[in-house]
């Protein structure tokens, strides 16, 4: 019986490192197994992958020490950041450099690095269509992910670059639900007009990361985009309105609204959305749902991911 491959998962205990740790797990091949690296083993979510069998150890991503120890000895890594929890595109590139550079030291045989795109690609920082950000950004939270594949690329690490995209959870937890106005009418607010918003299930991204794995090296050096659906805010709302048996209406705001609603990060998602609206074509060509299905079988339209989560749905 051959040996299992290990993956390192950071990330294991948010939504994208939780769905491959539970993917991998979950796997009656059992051709892999996982290393689930979090900053706290002894809390709940961390102790919940233990008990699914994950081996659970204790890295931070300020100490590059322990990033190294958390992927010794193992086959690949999946490596992931979270803007939103410090907001410091310096700090998030920081962090995929530590990755990138722990895993060349490691000898990793795969590792899959969750990215986006540097938006200043097609905004440069002088097109005044869209404010500049913190001086160098247009949407920090992609440009610092889009800017940091280089970290990788100059490492020599066999690396395949997942594109994610909007996470359906955002209306579950982001704010970003229907609102009841003042109306008495349902509405989710957007500043994306008519065109379509990529989505996925926050899940599935971690199953497609799975599939990539699974695929092996046939997928290094690959940018692999991922979506669950295209959909208009528009048909978001019929979705979401059948679901909850009331009228939900979408309200299309302009960005500079958005980016006024003075919530902490509301101007980078207010471009984030201008994005998205604007360079609708390139976006959502570069996330193939046929081949996100390919690597993930049980990938997710909008209207089957909230059938399974209209419970969490928080209705105002």
């Amino acid at each position: 019986m051959s040996e299992k491959k290990i993956i390192t998962v950071f990330g294991a205990t948010g939504a994208q490192g939780g769905g491959l740790v539970r993917a991998i797990l979950s796997d009656p091949s059992r051709d892999f197994g996982v290393r689930a690296v979090t900053r706290n083993a002894s809390s709940d979510k961390a102790k919940a992958l233990a008990d699914l069998g994950a081996e659970v150890v204790e890295a931070d991503l300020a100490h590059p020490e322990t990033v190294r120890a958390a992927m010794e000895g193992t086959y690949g890594a999946f490596c992931v950041t979270f803007f939103w929890d410090h907001f410091s595109p310096e700090q998030e590139a920081m962090e995929a450099k530590t990755m990138a550079e722990a895993a060349e030291a490691a000898g990793l045989k795969h590792v899959v690095w969750s990215t986006l795109e540097d938006t200043r690609l097609l905004v440069p920082l002088h097109d005044d269509s869209m404010p500049t950000l913190m001086e160098k950004y247009k949407v920090p939270h992609f440009d610092a992910k889009g800017e940091s594949n280089q970290f990788f690329i100059k490492a020599g690490v066999p690396t395949t670059f997942l594109l994610t995209t909007f996470y359906w959870e955002n209306l579950l937890y982001f704010g970003m639900g229907p609102k009841r106005g003042e109306d008495g009418v349902l509405a989710i607010t957007f500043p994306m007009g008519g065109s379509k918003l990529s989505g996925i299930g926050a899940e599935d991204i971690g199953k497609c990361a799975y599939g990539i794995f699974k695929k092996g090296s046939s997928m290094i050096g690959k940018t692999v985009g991922i979506a669950g659906e295209h959909i208009t805010c528009e048909d978001m709302a019929k979705v979401l309105t059948k679901a909850i048996g009331e009228e939900v209406r979408y309200n299309a705001i302009p960005a500079e609204v958005f980016r006024s609603f003075g919530f902490p990060g509301a101007e980078d998602l207010g471009n984030m959305f201008q994005y998205y609206e604007t360079f609708e074509k390139e976006f959502t060509e570069a996330r193939d749902i046929a081949a996100a299905k390919e690597l993930n079988p049980d990938l997710l339209s909008f209207e089957e991911w909230l059938k399974i989560n209209l419970d969490k749905l928080p209705v105002e």
